[in-house]
């Protein structure tokens, strides 16, 4: 069958070995243009091409519940379940999501743009279709990355005391985003050469069901089977939680693979497959990624490998920026850590982490044991930066309150990727960070308008005793690289303009207020521009004198309003009995969809037409 002509996966139970192995191959390549032409996660998708398809064989797509963690890991699953032909569309406005999505099908029954949540989800399925004497399968696809997250021992902790079936496939191919690190990851390997067990016992079980004794053997050698693991290999993490272990297996071997699914069908508890694949496999430049520069890829040439996005002249990525400047003050200040839960490529951070190998630690997926091993290294004396998206920093919202905030560590947050990020959609958007952390006391909330903003920004950080947040986009900043550093105040704002009574001024903060700028000198606009680069504190000096001079304020946020810097804005206006004209504009009460940065900004009203619109039709 061609891919295209996949309506669902009930024809795969009637291929033949050949001919899986033949559709296989036919779905990297299909990946591999359609990706190149979309952007998209690529190498995990790769790599599970097999075990998808092995997995809607044994299992009931529409029956049995299949949850995939992380959900970027579902591209296969959507080719077999009738969405080839809108792959086109991928990660576009109004196209198809880039993790499962209830919404676009009944084969998704879960979704999670966030790694760990698929057991602790799995677990509820299973208790709930007991609870309703349903008869069906809840399988959960994990990678080795996302099971050392909290969340997912947690779960496993449950799940092995627990008489709740539950089949969990371990996809290991041993990377998470970049190479996994931690004592995990070295029991997983240590498995990983562990093949003799599975193998046996596989042939102990062919050999004993030829006839009926041997079914009686079989019954009986539960202490036996137990016996011959504790020899050949050592007893796994699954076996002390009291999960059943079976392999490892042959993640791109179809028969090894359909075996132990069938295996573990017919067991009566839960268990666990441990299934080894190749992350990338089938495209040389993904199969040989060491760092995860393929994992998450803009479109690309698959010929060559290169980017068909290159950056402007002379421009490099914000995070770029980030990792230099940090660079640069290491070599004065050898108190300077960098921490980052499993994101050294993306948040590029790779020249940091090899100038300075004992000065930098990856948490791995784990980004509350991330902040308060940050607030920890700050108590005794070190200075740590910790690096973390935006979209993952609401998962350390109970560390960074309690153990930073609380305890006023003068840990420095780098919140990479803050505001919209476009494609990945919903789960992925930094927009909330503002309304998590202004109510905690004793932080410091900010984000630079341009490259020497942000150099100074994280110079004056680490100058303070305080924790210290610095926002930072996802996209390219013209590269202006400081000799020297200079001290910024605290809550201080920037206005670009002198201040005339009742003459219309628009608040920002971040890049877009060199936009701002530029098209206010574009239409020659009389229009005041004041650039917010802290969210908190405030800088009560402006707003007195703001009021004072009766200046209309418009402020403009492309985050969530609620809890973000108009909201602070209004709060000191009440609390100081001040009043003046005030239009805000930002993302109202709802997620924003995956799409382009510049579509979404239009679909929310917070694009710069949108603006101008609402700041001339006002007259004041």
């Amino acid at each position: 069958m061609k891919i295209q002509e996949i309506i669902n996966p009930q024809f795969l139970k009637n291929l033949s070995k050949d001919e899986l192995q033949e559709l296989a191959n036919d779905i990297r390549l299909f990946l591999i243009d359609s990706v190149s032409k979309t952007g998209g996660h690529l190498s995990s998708n790769l790599g599970i091409v097999e075990l998808t398809m092995a997995v809607h064989i044994v299992f009931d797509g529409l029956k049995d519940k299949i949850i995939f963690d992380v959900g970027h890991q579902s591209y296969i699953h959507k080719i077999l379940t009738g969405r080839v032909n809108q792959f086109a569309s991928l990660r576009q406005y109004n196209g198809l999501s880039g993790f499962q999505k209830m919404k676009e099908s009944p084969y998704d029954i879960w979704e999670a743009g966030h790694a760990g949540t698929a057991l602790s989800a799995g677990l509820g399925m299973a208790i709930a279709r007991d609870l309703n004497n349903d008869k069906h399968e809840v399988v959960c696809i994990v990678g080795d990355g996302a099971l050392p997250n909290g969340m997912s021992f947690e779960a496993l902790n449950q799940i092995g005391a627990s008489k709740h079936k539950l089949i969990i496939i371990l996809n290991d191919n041993a990377m998470s985003i970049s190479k996994n690190v931690g004592a995990f990851g070295h029991s997983l390997n240590r498995l990983r050469n562990s093949t003799a067990y599975y193998t046996l016992k596989k042939d102990v079980k062919t050999v004993l069901k030829k006839n009926i004794v041997g079914e009686q053997v079989l019954g009986g050698l539960k202490y036996v089977k137990d016996k011959i693991k504790q020899n050949v290999v050592k007893s796994s993490i699954f076996d002390d939680l009291g999960l059943e272990y079976f392999g490892p297996v042959d993640g791109h071997n179809f028969t090894e693979l359909i075996h132990a699914f069938k295996s573990a069908k017919d067991h009566d508890g839960s268990v666990v497959i441990h299934v080894i694949t190749k992350k990338g496999k089938g495209f040389n430049y993904s199969e040989n990624d060491k760092s995860g520069k393929w994992h998450g890829v803009n479109q690309f040439d698959p010929d060559t490998g290169l980017n068909t996005a290159d950056l402007p002249s002379n421009h490099i990525s914000w995070s770029e920026l980030v990792n230099n400047t940090l660079m640069q003050l290491a070599k004065t200040d050898p108190k300077i850590l960098v921490l980052t839960p499993a994101m050294i490529q993306g948040s590029k951070l790779e020249a940091y982490f090899k100038t300075y190998p004992f000065r930098s630690i990856d948490c791995g997926i784990a980004e509350e044991h991330a902040a308060t091993l940050s607030a920890s290294l700050a108590l005794s004396g070190y200075r740590p930066f910790l690096s973390i998206y935006s979209t993952f920093l609401q998962r350390a919202y109970d560390q960074i309150n309690h153990d930073i905030a609380r305890m006023n560590c003068p840990v420095v947050i780098g919140i990479d990727r803050a505001g919209l990020i476009g494609e990945d959609g919903p789960t992925h958007h930094g927009v909330f960070d503002i309304g998590i952390l202004r109510p905690l006391p004793n932080i410091v909330i900010s984000e630079a308008k341009d490259a020497v903003e942000l150099q100074n920004l994280l110079y004056s950080a680490f100058l303070q005793t305080k924790p210290f947040a610095i926002r930072y986009p996802r996209g390219s900043i013209e590269n202006v690289p400081l000799s020297t550093f200079e001290s910024i105040q605290i809550g201080t704002w920037v206005n670009l303009k002198p201040l005339i009574a009742k003459q219309k001024t628009i608040i920002s903060y971040g890049p877009d207020i060199d936009r701002i700028l530029q098209k206010i000198e574009a239409n020659s606009s009389d229009i005041n521009v004041i650039n917010a680069r802290f969210i908190k504190p405030l800088d009560e000096i402006m707003l007195n004198k703001l009021c004072d001079l009766n200046i209309p304020i418009y402020i403009y946020e492309t985050d969530m309003m609620a809890g973000g810097l108009g909201s602070a804005i209004l709060e000191w206006m009440q609390s100081n009995q001040r009043t003046i004209h005030i239009d805000r504009i930002g993302i109202e009460d709802h997620y924003v969809p995956h799409g382009s940065v510049y579509e979404l900004r239009k679909l929310e009203h917070i694009d710069l037409n949108y603006l101008f619109s609402i700041v001339e039709k006002n007259k004041i």
